[in-house]
């Protein structure tokens, strides 16, 4: 797989990396998904079930952050290191990851486990839903490693070139939650309980798959003990490249508590319920994007490693065209079809009439997201930590929060104004994206070609 990330044609590599990328990511997207659209309709309580389950969300956004510090950090080195043909340096970065899940595994526990009732308060959850909240987090909690290891080491199949191993891994998972979700919910009548014991069930069994697949005989980087000793040079650069997809992430935990708090003074809990929703229907959208990303990762990261400018070049090109073709045709559906879409999760009318209005206006800038995580995903796969970096922390610290409190002083509908504050950040932060871009990425060129020729 080495020879063709670097010699094979460019779009047919990224149709076979990226196709079962995307399909993983879809995938792993009906884990909460379909948590939800069953809890949604548990009889009686499954408004206030479902908003409950809702202010979970930032916990549980912050356990796949740490899973991407490591996962995201250390995949994109690996792919560059085997360009270098540097097989050795490679294995070193898959074990030092593994210990550094691990770690962040059992202490991502114990705190949520002893603090997840004030941290749920803070994010969200008023009297009338943190017994919800709690029942589903405090079983969650426990499966906190299961998680880690299997977003955090699925990333270093899918560097290798392995997308369809890679995309068993969540199929496994989700094809298990689907079948586990009604048996515990309804007719065993756990609710939410059943919920996230069906979730940490199928996430176990996601990570045993990687397991064995990392310390059998058909991968290219294997896990060994003896590179499970962390080691500074090795862990350090892959967290500094990790920074970035964990800020992203990370920060969407900060944002869900932002949007709630917001909300939930603004229009009580059906606008909380409905930024549940609206969150789905976000994460629907923007993971197909990140798959055909991680699609395009191994093949731009080697191509670099390997100072290949020009299939560089042309893997960035292809990949933009896509995500920008996705995300607009994406963003159409929303626009035609909102009512549809939002009865998946939810049968009350009025609460539909609401979550259709806020859907229109939290996706209005999505067609673009295509270029920002285009933009964004590539930047990491050269190495470029430190502008990655910075435009995550920008587009959601810098702008997005901001504007969450600021926008309400200047409109007479409070809650209209929240949800605004997401496409006004998306629309200057794809700006300035593709503004960075251009000249980063030109600099980062030209410094290639000029290594290559100095060779």
């Amino acid at each position: 797989m080495e020879n063709e990330l670097g010699v094979k044609p460019i779009k047919k590599l990224l149709w076979k990396l990226a196709v079962p990328a995307i399909t993983a990511q879809i995938v792993n997207v009906l884990y909460n998904i379909v948590d939800r659209i069953y809890i949604g309709h548990i009889p009686v309580t499954g408004k206030l079930s479902l908003t409950g389950v809702g202010v979970c969300m930032p916990l549980i956004m912050l356990i796949s952050a740490f899973a991407m510090l490591a996962g995201m950090g250390g995949a994109p080195r690996a792919s560059i290191m085997l360009g270098r043909n540097d097989k050795e340096e490679a294995e070193r970065i898959l074990g030092n990851c593994t210990a550094l899940l691990v770690l962040i595994s059992l202490t991502l526990t114990v705190v949520f486990l002893f603090f997840a009732e004030p941290f749920l308060l803070t994010f969200g959850a008023s009297e009338n839903t943190i017994g919800y909240a709690m029942d589903y987090m405090h079983i969650y909690s426990f499966g906190t490693i299961f998680v880690q290891l299997t977003l955090g080491l699925n990333a270093f199949i899918t560097a290798q070139g392995f997308a369809k191993i890679s995309m068993k891994t969540t199929l496994i998972g989700a094809v298990t939650n689907i079948i586990l979700d009604p048996i515990f919910i309804f007719f065993f009548g756990m609710g939410v309980k059943g919920a996230a014991l069906a979730t940490v069930i199928s996430q176990a069994l996601s990570a045993i798959w990687v397991l064995t697949f990392l310390l059998g005989k058909q991968t290219i980087l294997k896990l060994q003990l003896k590179n499970l000793r962390l080691r500074g040079k090795t862990i350090f650069p892959c967290i500094l490249l990790g920074l970035s997809p964990f800020v992203m992430q990370a920060t969407e935990s900060i944002l869900n508590v932002c949007f709630n708090s917001s909300l939930l003074k603004y229009g009580g809990d059906t606008a909380v319920g409905a930024m549940t929703i609206l969150t789905s229907m976000m994460q629907f959208s923007m993971l197909p994007l990140t798959g055909l990303s991680q699609g395009a990762q191994p093949i731009t990261g080697y191509n670099f490693g390997a100072k290949q400018p020009e299939r560089v070049r042309e893997s960035f090109s292809i990949l933009l065209k896509c995500s920008l073709g996705y995300s607009a045709a994406l963003w159409l559906i929303i626009m035609l079809f909102p009512r549809p879409l939002a009865m998946l999760f939810a049968e009350d009318a009025a609460f539909l009439d609401y979550t259709v209005w806020a859907l229109r206006i939290f996706m209005a800038t999505s067609a673009l997201m295509g270029i920002q995580i285009a933009c964004q995903q590539t930047f990491i796969a050269i190495g470029n930590a430190k502008t990655s970096l910075f435009l995550a922390i920008y587009r959601k610290i810098i702008l997005l929060i901001p504007l969450i409190y600021i926008l309400p002083h200047f409109f007479e509908k409070k809650d209209m104004a929240v949800f605004l504050a997401e496409p006004v950040a998306d629309f200057i932060a794809v700006t300035t994206t593709a503004i960075l871009f251009a000249w980063q990425f030109k600099k980062a060129m030209k410094d290639l070609e000029a290594k290559t020729e100095n060779a």
